[in-house]
Parts: C-alpha cells; sequence; structure tokens
C-alpha cells in the first residue's frame, strides 16, 4: 500500500459532500478522499459499484477490465452506451463514471488482470473483484493480505449474488452507540442501572478479525462443530462454491445460449462439490439450475449496493463492516450475512 498524504477536504468538495459529511462526520470522509480503489470487472454487478465509489468520493478509482461490450451486457451495464458494442467495457465505461463526479479521478485499463503483477495492486487502499476466477480471488486476496490492503470479492449469477470482504487479522472501526446516561441521587432506589439517553450518542472503538477467501471456502466440514451448526449454515454458500468451480471448469459463467448443456453440468458439479465438502448430496435442488443464469439488473442493484457501503465503511473506518459473506436471494427477496472461516 502506498504512502497516502494527509487528505484535505476543499471547500467545494465540503459543500459537494455534505451530506455525506453529516451522515457519517469529516474524519471518515477525509480516510475516504484519500483513498484509491482498484475495481476489476465492470459487468453489470461492477457497474453498482463504479457508481456508489465514484459519488461517495473516494481519490481515484481504477477501472480494470479486458473484455468487450456485449448486446447482454448492454442490458445489466448503465455505465456503457448501447452504441459501445465491440468497444472494451473499461474505457467505454470511464465518460459516464467520471461525470457522475468529477472531483473523482477515475482511470481506464485494458489489460487483463490475470497478466497484472504483484507490485500493480499494491498500489490501492482496496481491491474489490468481480467476475474473476476463485484461483486468481485468492492469489490477489493472499497478496494484499500481507500489505493490509483490503479485499472485497463479489459476483451476481442471474436471481443469486453475493460479496465477500477480507478486511485483515485486525480491523478497527468506530461505532456510533446511544450514550448510557448514570443515574443521578435523585432519582430514587428505583433508577440503578444506567439508562440510554437517546438524543445523546457516542463513538465506541472496535477491532474486528477476518480470514482470507481460500480459508473461507476450505472450511472443513466434517467436524462435529461444523456438522451441528449445518442447520444454520445458507445454501447459499454451497451455490457459490458449484458456480466458482463452473467458471473454473469451463472459463465463464452459465450462458442461456448453451442452457441445455450447461444445466446439465451445474447438476453433475452439484454432485462432485458437494461430496468433496462432505456434506448432504441433497443440500442444493435442481431448482437453482433455472435462476443461475447471466446477470440481473435489480440483483446487481442490491449487492452493488452493499458491496459499495461496505468498501466505503471498511476505507473510512466508520461503522461495523460485514463479516466475511453477504448472499442475496433474489426470488425470495432476502439477504444474509454469515461467517465462515476458521473457528
Amino acid at each position: 500500500m502506498i504512502e497516502k498524504e494527509d487528505p484535505v477536504i476543499s471547500e467545494e468538495e465540503a459543500a459537494q459532500y455534505d451530506r455525506q459529511i453529516r451522515l457519517w462526520g469529516l474524519d471518515a470522509q477525509k480516510r475516504l478522499r484519500g483513498s484509491r480503489v482498484l475495481l476489476a470487472g465492470l459487468g453489470g454487478l461492477g457497474a453498482e459499484v463504479a457508481k456508489n465509489l465514484i459519488l461517495a468520493g473516494v481519490k481515484g478509482l481504477t477501472l480494470l477490465d479486458h473484455e468487450q461490450v456485449s448486446e447482454e451486457s448492454c442490458r445489466a451495464q448503465f455505465l456503457v452506451p448501447v452504441t459501445a458494442q465491440g468497444q472494451n467495457r473499461a474505457m467505454a465505461s470511464l465518460e459516464r463514471g467520471q461525470n457522475l463526479n468529477p472531483m473523482v479521478q477515475v482511470h481506464a485499463d485494458q489489460d487483463r488482470i490475470e497478466d497484472k503483477p504483484d507490485d500493480f495492486f499494491l498500489q490501492y487502499d482496496a481491491v474489490c473483484l468481480t467476475g474473476c476466477s476463485r484461483d486468481l480471488m485468492v492469489r490477489v486476496d493472499q497478496l494484499c493480505s500481507k500489505h493490509n490492503i483490503k479485499v472485497f470479492c463479489g459476483d451476481v449469477y442471474g436471481y443469486y449474488g453475493y460479496m465477500f470482504c477480507n478486511l485483515g487479522k485486525e480491523h478497527n472501526y468506530v461505532e456510533e452507540k446511544p450514550k448510557l446516561v448514570k443515574p443521578s441521587s435523585t432519582d430514587g432506589p428505583e433508577a440503578k442501572k444506567a439508562k440510554v439517553d437517546p438524543n445523546e450518542t457516542t463513538m465506541v472503538k472496535k477491532t474486528a478479525s477476518y480470514c482470507t477467501l481460500k480459508e473461507a471456502l476450505e472450511v472443513d466440514w466434517t467436524t462435529e462443530k461444523a456438522k451441528a451448526g449445518m442447520k444454520k449454515t445458507p445454501v447459499d454458500y454451497f451455490l457459490l462454491q458449484v458456480l466458482l468451480k463452473f467458471r473454473t471448469d469451463k472459463g465463464r459463467d452459465p450462458d442461456p445460449l448453451s442452457y441445455p448443456e450447461d444445466s446439465q453440468l451445474l447438476r453433475q458439479i452439484r454432485e462432485d462439490v458437494l461430496e468433496a465438502l462432505a456434506v448432504r448430496s441433497d443440500l442444493l435442488s435442481d431448482d437453482f439450475i433455472s435462476y443461475c443464469f447471466s446477470e440481473m439488473s435489480p440483483v446487481c442493484a442490491v449487492v452493488g449496493g452493499v458491496l459499495g457501503q461496505e468498501v466505503v465503511k471498511a476505507l473510512s473506518l466508520r461503522d461495523a463492516p460485514h463479516r466475511n459473506f453477504f448472499f442475496f436471494d433474489g426470488r425470495k427477496g432476502n439477504g444474509m450475512v454469515d461467517y465462515f472461516g476458521p473457528n
């Protein structure tokens, strides 16, 4: 991570970010203003995250994507014009992204992320990976963990979406809590406990610990503790394992144009993954197969909103971050935060 100068908020920026400063404070906005973020993958989810980070007011955002704009990507990606088909997605997203907030330095990079050397990632305060392979995410996460760089991963598969974050072994932040007022002697003998004053708050310092993505994806489900917690474990975690394996095997996500072939492959991968994890074979019914094709705009908006919010919280050191997965099921219309990893 590069050395950062102490960020200064100008009068123009104070006016631009007035609502945010009132919400999370000047110090939090200064930390955001001094942060540089790498966003890999400019699909529908990537566009949502880019929009949220640019509007929040980070110092710089690099859009990294080697893919070209396709007819399908135009449906869920609002930063690219419909006339940009065939162009690079990062470059095509640059103009509209920059117009959202001229105070943020937005750059486009057309290289393949797989070709980037380790030093490339070390110039950022946070790295957000979308549409990447499992091996690549694990590699970047392990690298960034060693250099205290915050890592976020996310994807949308049809009606389903997820977000993962690794903020390091020790992530310090502050949380606003209602202030407790000690009872005075005039309150009588009944007032023995401290009362909550709804009109006053206090800032509480807290610490959270995170594990690597590799540890989170390699939970040992044969232990008694893991078996005991299986009933409370969201099946979305195992669905993610299946979809990541599909991406590894095919080099792409399930494609509507190859629905018969991909559906059959998803069934086979589900059986292989669940067997390898040593969990029940009926954890995932065939039902999920019909709903995990393409990126759906509403799901991108929800997951992108949560992912962008978590990046902002992590960089500003303000409010409790999610630990460490967020899963969204568009069929049910609900999301869940859960922790996977050691202990």
